[in-house]
């Protein structure tokens, strides 16, 4: 079995690294004729990023996708400078016309991402003309590698129960070397996803087919994420499985997740893309959805006819009605465990660092203040992105709509989400993004804090303080001080995810939905019942 295991993670290790390799791989030019066509694409005005275009991309030098990108932001920069200079200088001298003549010829947007569809024109060499078997040797083994790693688990682990035996001991899940690696290695993929997609135009070129198969276009770098995620879910989803096939509890909950974040996160609005619809994912409540309000999501949800308002008002009722109502009789967990996207990477990707979340006091005050102070920001900058969408004013009481959108969706969309919020697994465990950061995380723990039929029960008599329960809550709760005195566990961060159930050798912790009467402490009832013993010994 150890052949096989070790065997699988040599063609797991393979696999990425041929991943890895493949940015650093073909060659990066356009012709005069395919530089015009692109201009004439974009509809660019100035003829000086024209001039600069053509020095940086049509060439007789072999580039590389790092030359050929610096060329093309330091043309759009050498532009958009020149043009700024002359907007200064006729809003000095107070030329309006000629100022705002000026604006029609600087482009728009971010350096990465003209450098980004420049290149994806550009691109020459062996992943492009083989994305077929570039698929295989990536993606294919990977999944291969990653499935013979696991799958000796099956056969090791034949007696019923859940093990965790060794994991302080291996340094993959000890916050050793390996852990380190590993975020070093995640965080670099999404400071790439996020902010150097150009450098990543040859991943976008293996997935091209698919692509092309399932919305007619050619692939961007968020399908290229959409599609990782999808296949990361469904082989730790594999080790799910077999790591918790005693307890359908967690069965049912994986698959959950699973088929949300297939279907409901990756197909639907990619065949919704397909047929001219906004792509929308139905299951995306906001504020996780910050982006819902914004200025260019109303417009073309209104400019697309029934199915954008129908998207409109789903989106509004999601949050408002269904949110409240679902956490009201089954908790968060009914969205944070069992349909989200996050949480479905936290459960399946992230299971092995669940053991590092912590447990402190600070932690615990951190979290408190950080989550509600990102829904907070949330909240205020939907409320000045609303008015002035609606008002035509630029500022609501000083705070500029596109400053507060772009600073959101920085620090939290991007930073917060995507690199801290993964990346930081091994170290801070799985559910970092969800527990700190999460607006919609923190809205749906309001709710259940104080309405809501959900709690975990415990039984303080069957207690033996092995501690199982508190080393594997993702969300840092000590869930051993409430199980050793016979306290219902009803908490804002609880995501409901039962693996504190599922490690119990005991049975002394039970998700529930009851009565919001049923939601007591059993310590009252226990000592008022020795109270009543006391008072009859004194009587008799």
């Amino acid at each position: 079995m150890k052949t096989i295991k070790y065997s699988g993670l040599v063609i797991f290790l393979l696999g990425l690294a041929i991943f890895t390799g493949t940015l650093f791989s073909g060659t990066f030019r356009l012709t005069q004729s395919e530089l015009d066509a692109f201009i004439q694409e974009k509809g660019y005005k100035s003829d000086i990023i024209k001039g600069q275009l053509q020095k940086a991309v049509v060439t007789d030098e072999t580039l590389n996708i790092f030359e050929f990108s610096s060329n093309v932001r330091n043309a759009y920069k050498t532009s958009n400078y020149f043009y700024d200079q002359q907007i200064a200088k006729y809003d000095a001298e107070k030329n309006w016309d000629k100022k705002g003549e000026q604006y029609q010829y600087k482009i728009y947007g971010k350096p990465h991402t003209l450098s980004y569809e420049i290149a994806k024109k550009a691109g020459k060499g062996f992943v492009k003309d083989n994305a077929g078997l570039t698929w295989f040797l990536t993606f294919g083994l990977g999944i291969i590698g990653a499935l013979l790693f696991i799958l000796p688990n099956l056969i090791l682990l034949g007696k019923p129960g859940i093990k965790n035996d060794g994991i302080y001991l291996e340094s993959a899940t000890n916050r050793g070397w390996i852990a380190w690696l590993v975020l070093i290695y995640l965080v670099t993929f999404y400071l790439v996803l996020y902010f150097m997609p150009d450098y990543a135009v040859n991943w976008t070129y293996i997935l091209d087919p698919i692509s092309n198969f399932l919305n007619g276009g050619d692939a961007s770098q968020w399908f290229v994420y959409g599609f990782l995620y999808c296949t990361i879910m469904l082989v730790m989803g594999t080790r799910m499985f077999i790591k918790y096939r005693h307890n359908k509890y967690q069965i049912v909950r994986t698959i959950s997740v699973l088929f949300f974040q297939i279907v409901f996160a990756f197909l639907i609005p990619e065949i919704m893309t397909s047929l001219n619809m906004p792509g929308y994912d139905f299951k995306n409540a906001f504020p996780l959805d910050y982006d819902f309000f914004f200025e260019w999501n109303l417009d073309s949800l209104r400019n697309s006819g029934g199915i954008g308002i129908f998207i409109l008002v789903w989106g509004v009722i999601l949050t408002l009605v269904i949110v409240p109502v679902m956490v009201y009789f089954f908790g968060k967990r009914w969205y944070c465990s069992w349909v989200c996207g996050c949480g479905g990477l936290a459960e399946t990707l992230g299971d092995p660092y669940r053991q590092h979340s912590n447990k402190s006091l600070n932690a615990w005050k951190l979290e408190r203040w950080l989550i509600h102070a990102v829904l907070v920001f949330s909240l205020v900058m939907t409320l000045v992105t609303l008015y002035c969408y609606f008002s035509g004013a630029e500022s609501f009481i000083g705070i500029k709509s596109q400053w507060i959108k772009d600073t959101y969706s920085f620090l939290i969309g991007a930073w917060f989400a995507g690199v801290i919020g993964t990346g930081f697994y091994p170290i801070f465990g799985n559910r970092v993004w969800c527990r700190f950061g999460c607006p919609l995380a923190a809205y749906l723990g309001l709710v259940q804090r104080f309405k809501s039929r959900f709690r975990i029960t415990t039984n303080g008599g069957q207690c033996i303080s092995c501690g199982n329960c508190s080393t594997y809550c993702e969300q840092g709760i000590d869930v051993r001080a409430y199980a050793q005195k016979g306290e219902n566990i009803v908490r804002s961060s609880c995501v409901g995810c039962g693996v504190c159930s599922a490690v119990c050798p005991r049975g002394v912790l039970k998700l529930e939905n009851g009565p919001e009467e049923g939601r007591i402490n059993p310590t009252e009832v226990l000592l008022g019942n020795d109270v009543d013993l006391m008072q009859l010994v004194n009587k008799k």
